[in-house]
């Protein structure tokens, strides 16, 4: 990407995600988000003396997992260190996590901007413990008073994911963020939810000239929750850093907080190198030893990632932007695969899903995962759609009674009696009714303008409260005009 003066952007990011593990890393305290403030806690992940860690193996099976998804390296002899650095959301002073022998080496994943395809390389991941949170008086830290420490999410199990600086514009930030966090969730190692924090991005952003190799001087702006702030973040650095270097100075090599009110970053501490941290090995947890047929055994039990559904779902019928809709979210695709057992028009039944389905959900605020109308009694609805018992029109107006009633399209039409009338001897009488009602359009019809069987075709639809099944009226009519 070149931005203002010629300059070429570089980007490489730091995903911390929160493994969906009932208990914390090195400790039986719960995961649970929210609660009382300092509820969620105990003597190991408060850093008491004399209490010792042990590690969750579950952790260790969910890190595997993730780095297979990711086409990362598993490492057959790992361990945790101490990183020492003093901030009041760390109450023991440092943070055990992995430096020089993480759990996951090299891998990576493909992106696709605009039709062309990227792949964006994975340095590490490895595994941590999570930081207390700071509660602020204000609404950011820079605009508060006062902070309190709450240390419920402290010991927390985070994989900690590093891209190389392979991403040279926001679009390819973005979608690179966005398959990470769609892999995430497929392989059900963290619930990936935004909003509560379980994925936080860092976004390292530098400018150097076009068509220079070396790297420019970085930032490093933390937590962001969001793709939306992470794209309004960057346009902001990228232009700041422009500004800096235009006017001939040198950008510092910062941390930086973004202010989502204000939308601008700010400094927030000078950027630590590895040796501020002073890394020695964990004293109290033993080195971690992976053998072959761990690996194995995770890898067996590793879903349908999105690129293979959605290359499934293409052979099926549906095109790439609808096959992309449908897996973007695992909850959607798994009710869609859950419908699709009981209905096998794979491209109706997507229009259905993204259509109507989906508009429901929204407008009721709903989760697919909430939906009272279950994949099961969607694909009844198109059943009945097709053996011409209601019409698709009479069909959305079902789709809305059984959101809101919880009952089956069959009851629904039974009740209501909407059943579509196929009665050639009914419609007989019904068209002859509308013919004689509308003789200049029976004669323009004639005079072979077609349009006017569209309009005939709407009084018996019409006269019928749109019951007659449309094929057979279309049938029935020309017939009649012949």
């Amino acid at each position: 990407m070149v931005v203002a003066n010629n300059y070429e952007m570089v980007c490489g990011l730091e995903v911390h995600v929160e493994l969906q593990t009932k208990t914390k890393i090195f400790c039986g305290c719960t995961t649970e988000f929210g609660g009382e403030q300092n509820t969620h806690v105990c003597p190991v992940c408060l850093g008491m003396p004399g209490a010792l860690p042990v590690l969750n193996r579950e952790v260790v099976n969910y890190a595997i997992k993730a780095g297979l998804a990711l086409n990362c390296e598993i490492a057959e002899f790992s361990k945790f260190d101490r990183k020492n650095y003093f901030y009041p959301d760390l109450s023991k002073n440092y943070q055990t996590s992995q430096f020089d022998l993480p759990i996951c080496g090299k891998g990576g994943l493909e992106i696709e901007v605009e039709g062309e395809k990227k792949w964006i390389g994975i340095t590490r991941a490895h595994m941590e413990e999570d930081a207390g949170k700071l509660v602020h008086s204000g609404e950011t830290i820079s605009t508060s008073n006062e902070s309190s420490v709450d240390y419920n999410r402290a010991g927390v199990p985070l994989l900690e994911i590093v891209s190389e600086p392979d991403m040279r514009s926001i679009p390819e930030v973005l979608a690179y963020l966005e398959k990470l966090v769609q892999i995430l969730e497929y392989t059900e190692v963290s619930d990936c939810r935004l909003e509560q924090g379980s994925v936080r991005f860092d976004v390292n952003v530098s400018l150097r000239p076009v068509g220079e190799i070396a790297l420019g001087t970085r930032t490093e702006t933390k937590n962001l929750n969001s793709f939306s702030s992470v794209r309004r973040c960057m346009e902001y650095e990228v232009a700041r850093q422009a500004r800096v270097l235009d006017a001939g100075d040198k950008v510092i090599q910062e941390t930086r907080t973004w202010d989502e009110g204000r939308g601008v970053t700010l400094t927030l501490r000078s950027k630590e190198e590895a040796h501020d941290y002073r890394y020695f090995p964990e004293p109290d947890l033993t080195p971690l030893v992976i053998d072959r047929e761990w690996v194995e055994r995770i890898r067996k039990t590793l879903p349908e990632l999105p690129g293979a559904r959605r290359a499934r779902l293409q052979e099926l019928g549906l095109s790439a932007y609808d096959a992309g809709v449908i897996t973007q979210a695992k909850a959607l695709s798994d009710y869609f695969d859950a419908a699709l057992i009981h209905y096998g028009d794979a491209k109706a039944l997507a229009n259905w899903v993204m259509g109507d389905l989906t508009r429901l959900l929204n407008s009721n605020q709903c989760q697919v995962a909430d939906s009272p109308i279950s994949p099961e009694r969607l694909a009844e609805l198109l059943v009945i759609i097709d053996k011409g018992t209601i019409s698709g029109k009479i069909a959305k107006s079902v789709i809305e009674e059984m959101y809101s009633t919880s009952k089956d399209a069959q009851t629904i039409v039974k009740e209501k009696g909407l059943a579509q009338i196929s009665d050639e001897g009914a419609l007989l009488g019904i068209i002859d009714n509308v013919l004689a009602a509308n003789p200049q359009s029976v004669e323009d019809y004639r005079a072979g303008k077609d349009r006017a069987i569209g309009f005939l075709v709407g009084q018996i639809m019409k006269a019928t409260k749109g019951q007659a099944n449309p094929g057979l009226v279309n049938q029935l009519l020309k017939e009649k005009l012949a």
